[in-house]
């Protein structure tokens, strides 16, 4: 493939771009971002947190937008990274549990999760979902490959790029956070 045919294949795949919500209706993408973009500023006023994860690129996508969330929008943010935590975690409860416990510990009502995951089947992901729901959080889920996977209907709004590599995959997931994190920046005090 050219690198003309891959930008082509990116914007295609851009151009799908679908949110639904947790009823599995889907809705607008420009509402969905500024329902994410509001909620995002109650969250800073409020002095509330953003939780982000994922696993792999995905784990290192977290980290990175949650540098830009905290640095950029003076928003208080938290990942899961730390490779003592996660083995201890793995090692006593599972590695299914390696994010819901964090967030069962750290997480108050009204904080955001926002959970990535390529595949939208990761077992770890699903549970810090559930669990962030069980605790009252605002959840944002970001998908790709099967349309039909678990955390496309999760989350309050859920992200889903019709990708089936994992490299278009995550190049979509990085375009829709830094849009989110763009647009939050905009109307910073």
């Amino acid at each position: 493939m050219t690198w003309l045919n891959h930008v082509k294949e990116l914007n295609r795949i851009m151009n799908d771009l679908s949110v639904f919500k947790n009823d599995g209706a889907e809705t607008s993408i420009d509402k969905a971002f500024l329902l994410w973009k509001k909620t995002t500023l109650s969250i800073r006023e409020e002095k509330k947190t953003i939780f982000l994860i994922g696993n792999g690129a995905s784990a290192s996508m977290a980290s990175h937008v949650a540098a830009d969330l905290a640095k950029n929008a003076q928003v208080r943010t938290e990942v899961f990274s730390d490779l003592s935590l996660i083995t201890a975690l793995a090692n006593d409860m599972g590695y299914e549990n390696v994010f819901a416990e964090p967030l069962r510990r750290n997480m108050c009502t009204g904080d955001m999760l926002v959970a990535i995951s390529s595949s939208g089947q990761s077992q770890n992901i699903i549970r810090a979902v559930e669990e962030a729901i069980n605790i009252g959080g605002f959840v944002v889920t970001l998908s790709a490959m099967k349309r039909e996977n678990k955390l496309i209907s999760m989350g309050m709004l859920n992200f889903y790029v019709p990708a089936d590599t994992y490299g278009n995959a995550e190049t979509c997931h990085a375009a829709i956070l830094h849009y989110w994190i763009d647009q939050t920046i905009i109307d910073r005090a």
